[in-house]
């Protein structure tokens, strides 16, 4: 039988859930390391057509850098690649690795889907298969675990809304995608940073600081974006939080772009009868 939660008794807790959010960058869902995939690459769904920029190379300047990563943004319209996602404790140097795929869609004018799927998680010097996806589509974040026999369906849209709440400025975690340059600069400090021998091979590196008083000062204290110079797509994404206790690092590879996503690429099974089912509404 599957495990239903009543709306009221759901209700409460997915408030709590969705405050987090605004608060912490993420949900209380049952993996915490999916959610900086979500608003990393969904920011770059909001924009048009494409727009033509610069050739990138080691010796281009932030606004070069910026541009590029504008018009990569606005002429994406779907990519895959493989993710690791790395948290790692600030004070004690542990960290959680995952590994998997995600892929991407633009489905319309603000409006996205993604997929990540995880088949392996490191614990120290521990490895661990996995079998946990998510899919975020049509407003519904529908989270797997095939191991657990778990499945959580969170409404994080209202009924109608697109994904125009991860534009730079209103979602909560911000990424020089598809963003216009001006836009980026009211809310950041952009530095080049000097290359150094771990960056991800063909990279420039830029760090965003959030301004005193712009919204993001108060959940970040760094933002660093490894851009690939071939493809204008960022390689690696790493925040340091306003505390400085974790710091939460996103590396793609193999990435492929306009490739021709389908309805295949995101389609759900039906889940079996004996695995527990937690559904909820939106919550504001």
């Amino acid at each position: 039988m599957q495990t239903m939660i009543q709306k009221k008794q759901l209700l409460p807790q997915m408030k709590t859930r969705w405050t987090q959010i605004g608060r912490r960058i993420h949900p209380c869902l049952s993996d915490l390391h999916l959610w900086p995939i979500f608003f990393l690459l969904c920011a770059s769904v909001a924009a048009g057509p494409s727009t033509q920029s610069a050739a990138l190379s080691a010796q281009s300047s932030v606004d070069q850098i910026l541009d590029a990563l504008d018009a990569r943004g606005e002429s994406l319209r779907d990519f895959s690649a493989k993710v690791i996602l790395t948290d790692t404790d600030d004070s004690s140097g542990d960290s959680t690795v995952n590994t998997g795929t995600v892929i991407l869609q633009r489905k319309g004018p603000d409006d996205a889907r993604i997929r990540v799927a995880f088949t392996q998680r490191r614990l120290g010097d521990k490895t661990f298969r996995a079998d946990h996806q998510y899919t975020l589509d049509n407003g519904i974040l529908d989270d797997r675990d095939y191991l657990k026999k778990h499945e959580n369906r969170t409404q994080v849209l209202k009924p109608g809304q697109k994904l125009d709440l991860f534009k730079l400025g209103e979602g909560p975690f911000p990424l020089p995608l598809g963003q216009k340059k001006e836009d980026v600069l009211k809310l950041f400090d952009v530095a080049k940073i000097d290359p150094v021998k771990d960056d991800p091979p063909g990279t420039i590196h830029v760090r965003l600081t959030p301004k005193d008083g712009a919204q993001f000062a108060s959940r970040f204290k760094t933002i660093d974006v490894w851009v690939d110079t071939a493809t204008d797509m960022p390689r690696r994404i790493q925040t340091d939080d306003i505390n400085q206790t974790t710091t939460r690092t996103t590396d793609l590879s193999d990435v492929k772009i306009n490739a021709g996503a389908t309805d295949k690429d995101f389609a759900q099974p039906p889940v079996p009868p004996d695995w527990d089912v937690v559904e909820g509404p939106y919550a504001q």
